[in-house]
């Protein structure tokens, strides 16, 4: 009776295949990183080149997201991984979704910003200092947590971002009650209000990563949780 042959070469080549994978969906979170800070700057310095820079440099956003799925098809194809390999697969293919969701935030915020632009400053803009901080923040860890695999951190994304949401209706609320009484930066006060609600999105999808990390790492489904951890 013969054994099986060894054949290290297959445990080798998907583990080459799942480590493209995580390294094209860093590389794609590094870049929207990158586009989100150059949207904010764009934002605060009233300067449209680094707002035109992040709306340019999100369709390199988008070609790796497609990069993804296909890498992501491919290894389920040819390898037809199991347990926390299959897990680390579909999380990898969803959080790469949510950072192009991100990237299309930081988007949003580089038209409006572009827009405050046109008209001269207001103080208000300042209301957004606590919101940007946050968001910022949460995606950093969001992407580090997809980094180490790091659950722990993962979880907390979850409480900080009620904070977040909190912040957003705080600033509406505060801008609403500025619109009575100053009409003529009506149309300011709009665009802070739309960027706002970009920044508490941004929240939203990090804890979406954050459930993928949880999910690839755990095996743990956290998605219709309140506060965990």
């Amino acid at each position: 009776m013969h054994s099986e042959p060894f054949r290290p070469h297959t445990l080798s080549n998907f583990t080459t295949a799942l480590d493209q994978l995580r390294g094209s969906v860093l590389m794609m979170a590094s870049l929207a990183q990158k586009n989100l800070k150059n949207s904010v700057k764009g934002l605060m310095e009233r300067d449209d080149d680094w707002c035109n820079d992040s709306i340019v440099d999100d369709e390199e956003i988008d070609t790796l997201e497609m990069q993804i799925d296909r890498e992501g098809i491919e290894v389920m194809s040819r390898f037809q991984p199991v347990a926390s390999d299959l897990r680390e697969v579909i999380s990898s293919i969803k959080i790469g979704a949510n950072i192009e969701r991100v990237a299309d935030q930081g988007v949003g915020i580089a038209r409006r910003a572009r827009k405050l632009n046109e008209h001269d400053a207001v103080p208000e803009i300042h209301l957004l200092d606590q919101l940007i901080e946050h968001a910022l923040s949460m995606f950093d860890d969001a992407v580090q947590s997809f980094a180490e695999r790091n659950a722990s951190l993962a979880l907390e994304l979850k409480a900080r971002d009620k904070e977040l949401d909190r912040l957003n209706k705080e600033l509406t609320d505060t801008l609403v009650n500025r619109m009575q009484d100053d009409s003529a930066n009506l149309p300011a006060y709009l665009n802070l209000i739309f960027i706002s609600r970009c920044l508490e999105r941004i929240g939203d999808h990090c804890c979406n990563i954050a459930e993928d990390v949880v999910f690839a790492v755990r095996a743990e489904d956290i998605r219709h949780l309140g506060k965990v951890g």
